[in-house]
């Protein structure tokens, strides 16, 4: 039985650290301590409850007695050692907000298609976006099939006949016009992320793989720079995360413009006059802050969410420069096989269909390039 700071007993399992948070601690049938620590006694108490019943309930050895939860932490933790960092990271959020309060507490064999009709149904009723429940659709999906894989259940409940094409519009990311890209140029001059913003519209990076660059990657004398790796904020943790790019075709070299040139340059020289001591891990970086770390994913849209507003066009997301770069290319009579190995897509479907948007200027060009031969009389 353990006790909180003033002695009272809080049951077995729980008791009170000199920082004041609470803890519960119990060792699971695998051998394994699990811990859990809280500013609430009452989620203490919760989760102790809800983690000695599933380890009493489960067992990997006998597929009739395996509750959902613990086939997740089983299958989630062979992923973290197959695929990327931010996979998992997608699998877990829908897992734990979407999938594990329908049916979590169930027995594997005892999911049936209703069951997973329901997480896409209640989801919709939520009005989250299609394209949010189809991501929930492939965790639940391979999930269930590694289940069946292995012969902890006979087959996939998550059946083509369970509906998950539902639930709000995804939004349309829409490459900006080369009139609305003028105006949010003219709003970013002297502006915080200046350079950051002209570069991704020089080069089409991601934002992870704008924010990894390091100087290393910058070959000036031939003009290009070399994608590496990709790198993020994790505000769950608290800390920078450093990866690989997106896929294997991310890892690329993408030839520099003279703008691309220049923007390096100014940044330098910008590094340069930063007033704070820049940590030695971050004296590599391409683009840094004022306090001279890299800056936050979250804090170029907040930034550019600024500058729309302030020049009355409407919002829009970094990943949109990206979409703008690629429409620039086309445009300017790119080769989409070029463009594809540019932006770093696995296949050239990609690059045509999700990131160019011909505008209507781009359609009237073309139609009066063909007018004369339309025109038989």
């Amino acid at each position: 039985m353990g006790k909180d700071l003033k002695g009272k007993e809080l049951g077995v399992g729980l008791s009170q650290q000199k920082n004041g948070l609470y803890c519960a601690r119990f060792v699971d049938k695998f051998g394994k301590r699990r811990l859990k620590r809280s500013k609430k006694l009452q989620e203490c108490r919760q989760w102790i409850a809800d983690a000695t019943y599933i380890n009493e309930h489960s067992n990997i050895e006998e597929s009739n007695d395996f509750i959902v939860d613990v086939w997740f932490d089983y299958w989630i933790g062979i992923k973290k050692k197959t695929v990327r960092p931010n996979t998992v990271r997608n699998y877990t959020e829908r897992y734990n907000m979407n999938i594990k309060g329908v049916i979590g507490k169930k027995l594997l064999t005892d999911v049936k298609p209703i069951h997973c009709q329901k997480i896409f149904s209640d989801m919709a009723d939520a009005e989250y976006r299609t394209s949010t429940i189809y991501q929930t659709r492939i965790t639940l999906y391979n999930m269930l099939e590694f289940a069946k894989e292995n012969d902890i259940i006979r087959s996939n409940p998550c059946k083509k006949s369970v509906k998950s094409n539902m639930g709000k519009p995804s939004e349309k990311k829409e490459a900006l016009t080369v009139d609305i890209q003028k105006v949010f140029l003219a709003g970013a001059e002297e502006q915080s992320y200046e350079n950051q913003f002209r570069f991704v519209l020089q080069t089409g990076l991601r934002t992870g793989e704008l924010i990894g660059l390091r100087w290393e990657d910058i070959d000036f004398e031939n003009r290009t720079l070399k994608i590496q790796r990709s790198m993020e904020y994790r505000y769950s943790v608290g800390e920078w995360r450093i990866g690989e790019p997106k896929s294997k075709s991310s890892y690329r070299t993408i030839p520099l413009t003279d703008e691309a040139i220049r923007i390096l340059k100014a940044q330098k020289e910008k590094n340069k006059k930063i007033k704070e001591e820049i940590p030695s891990e971050w004296q590599e970086q391409v683009f840094l802050c004022r306090k001279g770390t890299p800056v936050k994913n979250s804090t170029y849209d907040t930034a550019l969410f600024k500058i729309c507003d302030k020049k009355g066009i409407n919002r829009f997301s970094m990943h949109v420069l990206r979409h703008t770069f690629a429409t620039r290319c086309i445009e300017g009579g790119m080769k989409p096989k070029t463009l594809q190995k540019i932006m770093g897509h696995s296949n050239i479907g990609i690059t045509m269909n999700l990131y160019v948007h011909v505008t209507e200027d781009e359609k009237q060009r073309e139609i009066d390039l063909v007018a004369n031969t339309l025109n038989v009389l």
